[in-house]
């Protein structure tokens, strides 16, 4: 059974910065791309950055210079390094892994899902 499990979420303050970690299980990722979305109370699940299996990255451009992912084959791990956070980074953040070895910023090309890790930026 293929699992995702994300943790590193929490309460930070405004210009602090988190690490999100995704723990892959069932599988190996070596081979797939991984990624982040996130999702704030009444707006869509939305594409926050993508690593290809052989790590080229890609964001989406309003967090380019803030966010970056990366991932560890060798343990399958992905993770989200998100510095000077904003109020309005406050969402659900999932981790997410497609079938292919790349894939694009749509929801509905990513395979598997965790459930999910909360982050809250206080002004």
């Amino acid at each position: 059974q293929v699992q995702l499990v994300e943790s590193g979420g929490g309460l930070v303050q405004a210009g602090g910065s988190l690490r999100l970690s995704c723990a892959a299980s069932g599988r190996t990722f070596s081979r797939n791309a991984m990624g982040w979305f996130r999702q704030a109370p009444g707006k869509e699940r939305e594409f926050v950055a993508g690593i290809t299996w052989n790590s080229y990255t890609y964001y989406v451009d309003s967090l380019k210079g803030r966010f970056t992912i990366s991932r560890d084959n060798a343990k399958n791990m992905g993770y989200l390094q998100m510095n000077s956070l904003k109020p309005d980074d406050t969402a659900v953040y999932y981790c997410t892994a497609a079938a292919a070895g790349l894939t694009d910023s749509s929801a509905t090309h990513w395979d598997y899902w965790g459930q999910g890790t909360q982050v809250t930026v206080a002004s």
